[in-house]
């Protein structure tokens, strides 16, 4: 029996706050196994079932006390969603950093020439995350100077920077849209930035039987939409494979398209969730074309299997250096395996990666290649290698605001 901790959130409703919630709940890393969602005329009410990464009752007195004043009238939702660090929080302890947004075509071994441009240019990278689906790649960086450990803003070098990556993620290809850089010296929360990106680069356009044979059938979302006549609402109902953060990733998506949530309740049953969204455009319409319909379900879709990886997870823990992040990902290309997704952070002096990766070819990843990587960096850094899990709760969690329970054994035995 698992033992959840309820809490409700009554406010006065506007805008974006349901995101805002549901943001500061994943954030801490906690499962939200239901929900109830009341949001109708000026109040919002909403009840939220939540655990944590493995299940279990939220019992630490800081975490509680950080939802209640986070949700709270002082809290970070009352004055909008801008205020909210979220993983600013990780991000900001490890000193000034320049953020670098990268998106373009995937290829094999990308991941490694993006880190060996930036390692050859004096450039440390404190923390990333990747994003690969329906062959394009998004990835947010956050760096700094070598020598210095503080933000890079000299023009000329943001200069080369950006001329250099932009050339190895446009690759062969001529059109100089396939391939996009940009530098901000503020912060962004990452996982709704990656979404944007993708969401702005039409990755849900992609389509057809190479890109439908790179998932199992099983983690196909099945998405309706209808109408609701009493109500004069639409009614998206998702039902797909549970995991951690998926709420996020639906209100997310719904949000950048312009739709309000009204009313939703969210539930899991055994390895599947189930999300029902009564909404409307914020200019009062709702989903009745044809084509309209289409384009919300195919976003819906792809925002849930941007985050779905199959197949086998590398988690690395080393001293961090320079160029650290460039060796490894050197080693995973010359090993022929391509990163579909990665997570990279710096706790203390201590560098700690996670990599999703599949056999370049396409096949199944062969366990001698991984014996080899284990001879091959098991001498320099300790390696955990794990098959990405397939059950309901499978947890998969921030590694910046804090350290990742990934990691707790991990880094326990490299501290000893």
């Amino acid at each position: 029996v698992v033992v959840q901790e309820d809490w409700k959130v009554d406010s006065v409703n506007r805008p974006g706050i349901l995101l805002e919630v549901v943001q500061i709940l994943t954030d801490l890393d906690l499962v939200i196994t239901k929900a109830y969602i009341s949001s109708d005329g000026g109040w919002f009410m909403d009840v939220f079932h939540v655990t944590d990464p493995h299940g279990n009752k939220v019992t630490d007195s800081k975490t509680i006390d950080y939802i209640e004043k986070a949700l709270g009238p002082k809290g970070h939702t009352a004055n909008g969603l801008k205020t909210w660090a979220g993983q600013k929080i990780g991000v900001h302890s490890m000193g000034d950093h320049t953020a670098i947004e990268l998106i373009g075509r995937d290829r094999p071994g990308l991941l490694s020439e993006v880190s060996a441009v930036l390692a050859n240019l004096h450039i440390n990278v404190v923390a990333a995350e990747v994003w690969t689906h329906n062959r394009r790649v998004a990835c947010v960086v956050f760096v700094n100077d070598d020598t210095t450990c503080r933000a890079v803003d000299d023009p000329s070098r943001l200069s080369a920077m950006e001329e250099q990556l932009e050339n190895i993620l446009r690759g062969c290809e001529a059109d100089e849209k396939a391939a996009r850089t940009n530098f901000s010296m503020g912060f962004t929360h990452i996982d709704r930035r990656l979404h944007q990106m993708m969401f702005a680069d039409r990755d849900y356009e992609g389509g057809g039987l190479e890109v439908e044979a790179d998932y199992s059938p099983l983690l196909k979302p099945k998405i309706t939409i209808d109408r609701c006549e009493e109500k004069g609402y639409s009614v998206v109902s998702v039902r797909c494979k549970d995991r951690s953060k998926l709420m996020f990733d639906i209100v997310c998506t719904l949000t950048d398209m312009q739709y309000v949530v009204f009313h939703a309740t969210i539930s899991s049953d055994g390895p599947h969730a189930s999300q029902e969204y009564y909404i409307r455009h914020m200019d009062g319409c709702t989903l009745d074309a044809v084509a309209e319909k289409e384009r919300v379900t195919k976003c819906l879709e792809a925002a849930i299997r941007r985050r779905v990886s199959e197949g086998i997870s590398l988690e690395l823990c080393a001293k961090d250096r320079v160029g650290l992040l460039s060796e490894v990902t050197r080693v995973l290309r010359e090993n022929g395996l391509s990163v579909t997704r990665a997570g990279v952070t710096t706790v203390g002096k201590k560098a700690m990666n996670v990599f999703y990766v599949r056999d370049a070819s396409g096949n199944p990843v062969d366990m001698k290649t991984i014996e080899g990587l284990r001879k091959e960096i098991g001498q320099r850094m300790l390696l955990n290698v794990k098959k990405v899990p397939t059950s309901a709760n499978a947890p998969e969690t921030s590694r910046w605001a804090k350290t990742s329970f990934f990691f707790g054994s991990l880094l326990g035995r490299f501290l000893a």
